[in-house]
């Protein structure tokens, strides 16, 4: 049921029926005005939405524009690159449909929300002037006659003439108010069929308008998309037809990957940790190598799976021999020796180290103290990387993996010194030279040993004192050591083997008393 109809007449008697009335048209008015607050506040809202749906959409676009498509092999089918431009078709079709949206968006603002704004503000505002200035009027008109009607009728008759032409005024003002506050209360009514319902009109048209363009650009893009839509199921088709056969021929290759191994230029290849040594020790590094029998070379390539990328240059060393390592030799399982003639490290080449003897050899020969500290400083002073010496350790994932890369680089066995293990323990004899070493000790103890600690008062750590002399051997046996005089070798073997052997000789033997003075005087010697 509508609003009952306000009558001009009805302003003069003022009745509880026009109040009434009047009061559901200004309930009325109160409604429309907070729906079409709301309604702006919706419509912002809408196109901030659409703002960042276009801003989405784009930045979609963008990311299909971007893509590119990468075949396997060199050649591309018709349904490749069919396939391969959809992407940027997309795009194309998105970013055109974007752009009428943009114009959609722009133009929603001065179809809908400044003239929705206008009207609540022109219209219903100035009925809600014209209420605030009826209510007033309606006040003062009633508050005159009430203090009219009081008058008493016994003053003058001017006075009472007087004030009837005042009320009749003041009546006059509030009816005149009256009849323009039920105009505005009508026309607003009458306003907002139109002026309310036109802006969201042409709102959708503008939603047509791109609804429109977006159809012509379905039409437009429909013979690439049959096109596309063909290239799709061939594609499909071929997959479906082939991957049966893929797939028997993976089910081939897990049973025996071998007899289908893909054919190498190398001799062999595959992933070795190759021993690296650092000045604390060593430690293992894995390397994707390569060997060609031809040429001997074998290539390494510092690379890890788990990090995902290489570790550091790659190596090329020239093969002289290979040769398996003892099991007891080594705490690591498959494990073989590489005896490079040369090792290139890819890197910047840098120059020599300097490094000054601080003994001369004549000073090194005769004096053992000497030669053992030359010996620690050798020690103690690590080689970089890179200039490693020329036997590589090398350890393969399995048993038949290092089978594999002995048989590819000519591998042999290792040697046995079957004299060494059948030596028994008390057989080596103190020479002249040997004893010579001692008395020099001996001497040294008496001289120094009071005044210095470690000589005497205190023993040396037995571990330390191993420690040394493995040190000592190893860099005399193995020649890294300059050795001044012919037959130096064969001296400090025998002398060291003979020492060690005094050292361990029972308490009970005449010599074998010597060994609490001469453990602390042979730990001087080796570390001093």
């Amino acid at each position: 049921m509508g609003l009952p109809a306000l009558e001009f007449s009805d302003c003069c008697l003022d009745s509880p029926h026009f109040r009434e009335t009047l009061k559901s048209h200004e309930a009325e008015l109160d409604k429309t005005n907070k729906f079409i607050k709301e309604l702006i506040k919706d419509g912002k809202s809408l196109i901030v939405a659409l703002k960042n749906l276009s801003s989405a959409k784009r930045k979609f676009a963008d990311s299909l524009n971007e893509f590119k498509f990468q075949c396997i092999g060199d050649a591309e089918t018709d349904d490749e690159m069919c396939i391969a431009r959809s992407l940027q078709e997309f795009a194309t079709v998105l970013r055109n449909l974007e752009d009428e949206r943009i114009r959609m968006i722009e133009n929603a603002s001065e179809v809908l929300i400044t003239p929705l704004e206008k009207f609540r503000k022109e219209q219903i505002g100035a009925a809600k002037e014209a209420r605030k200035k009826y209510d007033k009027e309606t006040e003062k008109y009633c508050g005159i006659l009430e203090k009219h009607l009081n008058l008493s009728s016994k003053k003058k008759e001017s006075q009472l003439q007087e004030a009837d032409s005042q009320v009749d005024l003041v009546r006059q003002h509030f009816y005149e108010v009256s009849l323009e506050y039920v105009f505005k209360v009508q026309e607003v009514q009458e306003r907002k069929m139109f002026e309310f319902v036109e802006p969201l009109l042409a709102f959708l048209q503008g939603l047509f308008t791109f609804y429109h363009h977006g159809y012509e650009l379905a039409k437009d893009f429909g013979d690439f998309k049959t096109q596309l839509t063909i290239s799709i199921q061939n594609t499909r088709n071929r997959f479906e037809g082939t991957r049966s056969e893929v797939e028997s021929l993976m089910k081939k290759m897990k049973e025996n990957p071998l007899e289908h191994k893909t054919i190498s230029p190398y001799t062999m290849e595959g992933y070795l940790y190759v021993q690296e040594k650092r000045h604390f020790g060593t430690s293992w590094v894995k390397h994707y190598c390569t060997y060609q029998r031809d040429s001997k070379q074998i290539i390494m390539v510092p690379f890890d799976q788990k990090s995902g990328g290489k570790g550091g240059e790659d190596e090329s060393v020239t093969l002289k021999s290979c040769t398996r390592r003892k099991t007891d030799s080594i705490e690591k399982r498959f494990c073989f020796d590489v005896e490079a003639v040369d090792r290139v490290q890819n890197q910047a080449a840098e120059p020599p180290l300097k490094q000054e003897a601080p003994y001369s050899k004549e000073t090194i020969a005769t004096d053992p103290a000497v030669f053992g500290h030359s010996i620690l400083s050798s020690t103690c002073c690590p080689q970089k990387r890179g200039s490693r010496p020329g036997v590589i350790t090398m350890q393969a994932l399995s048993e038949e993996d290092r089978r594999l890369w002995m048989e590819a680089m000519d591998g042999r066995e290792p040697v046995y010194n079957s004299n060494k293990d059948n030596q028994n323990e008390g057989t080596a004899q103190l020479d002249s030279i040997g004893f010579s070493i001692i008395r020099k000790c001996i001497h040294a103890v008496e001289t120094r040993g009071i005044n210095e600690q470690g000589l005497y008062r205190i023993v040396g750590v037995n571990s330390r004192v191993q420690k040394l002399l493995s040190v000592l051997m190893g860099k005399i046996l193995s020649g890294t050591h300059p050795v001044p005089k012919a037959g130096h070798h064969s001296f400090l073997q025998r002398t060291s083997e003979d020492m060690l052997l005094l050292l361990n000789m029972s308490r009970n033997s005449p010599i074998g008393q010597m060994h609490a003075a001469l453990g602390p005087l042979f730990y001087f010697w080796i570390s001093a």
